[in-house]
C-alpha cells in the first residue's frame, strides 16, 4: 500500500479512495497516519460489491474525473509517469480506456489480451486453459466518464475484467510495463518481490507505525520461506 501511495504521490496524484474490507481496522490504521490524512480517503464494503460495483457505490466521488483503477495486489515497477501521460494524450483515437499489460510466465493464471498494430485490444481471455499469448492485463486502468456511466447504467454488472473490458473490445488501448509486474496474492510471487528493488517511501518518517512494522514477525517468516 505505501508503495502504491508513494507512487500516486509522486505522478502528483492528490485524490485517493481505497476500498477496505479485509482486515478493515489494521488497513485503516496505516491510513490514518498523518502523511496520508489530507489525500486518502477510505470506504468500508461489509461485503464485496466487485470492483465495478465500488465505482458504480462511489460515483459521486469519481464523476467528471479521469479515473485510475488500481489492483493494490499488484507489485508494479515501471515508469507509472508514462503510463498516465500515454492515456492522457497518446492512445489511439477513439479508445475509451488504457489498460496497463505485462509478459507474464503462467499466461494460463492470467487474464490474456490480443491486441491489433495500434495495440487496441481485439480479444480477451480470462484465465483459460490453453491462452493464445502471454501478454497479460496488468489491472491497472485509466478511463473518463463514457465508462463509469455505463458502470451506472448496468446495474448487474459487479465485475470490471469479466463483464466491462468485453463490452468495450476495440477501444481499449494497452500500454506494456516493460519492468517489473507481478501478483503479490500470490505467496509464491511475493516471496519473489523481496529481492526486487524498489524506490523509497516518499516519507521519511519513523511513527508508532512503522515502529511497529519493523518488529512485526512477518519479517522472520519470509526470511524462513525464502531459505526453504
Amino acid at each position: 500500500m505505501e508503495h502504491w501511495l508513494t507512487t500516486l504521490y509522486r505522478s502528483g496524484i492528490r485524490n485517493v479512495l481505497v476500498n477496505l474490507h479485509h482486515h478493515r481496522e489494521l488497513v485503516q490504521s496505516f491510513l490514518d497516519r498523518e502523511q496520508f490524512r489530507s489525500w486518502v480517503t477510505s470506504g468500508y464494503e461489509e461485503n464485496l460489491l466487485g470492483t465495478a460495483g465500488t465505482l458504480r457505490e462511489n460515483i459521486d466521488y469519481f464523476r467528471g474525473s479521469t479515473v485510475l483503477l488500481i489492483h493494490a495486489d499488484n507489485w508494479c515497477q515501471c515508469r507509472f509517469e508514462e503510463f498516465l501521460e500515454y492515456h492522457r494524450s497518446l492512445k489511439p483515437a477513439g479508445t475509451a480506456m488504457t489498460m496497463m499489460t505485462f509478459r507474464t510466465p503462467m499466461p494460463s493464471s492470467c487474464g490474456i489480451v490480443e491486441v491489433d498494430s495500434k495495440g487496441i485490444v481485439t480479444r480477451f481471455h480470462e484465465k483459460v486453459t490453453q491462452p493464445p499469448g502471454n501478454l497479460a492485463n496488468g489491472a491497472i486502468y485509466m478511463f473518463g466518464s463514457e465508462i463509469m456511466e455505463w458502470i451506472v447504467e448496468q446495474k448487474t454488472v459487479d465485475d470490471f475484467s469479466t463483464q466491462v473490458i468485453p463490452e468495450f473490445l476495440r477501444r481499449i488501448a494497452t500500454w506494456e510495463n516493460r519492468g517489473i509486474h507481478r501478483d503479490i496474492g500470490q505467496i509464491e510471487s511475493l516471496l519473489e518481490a523481496q529481492n526486487d528493488c524498489c524506490a523509497d517511501s516518499h516519507w521519511s518518517v519513523m511513527d508508532d507505525w512503522d515502529q511497529a512494522y519493523q518488529l512485526n514477525p512477518i519479517h522472520d517468516q519470509l526470511v524462513r520461506a525464502q531459505n526453504g
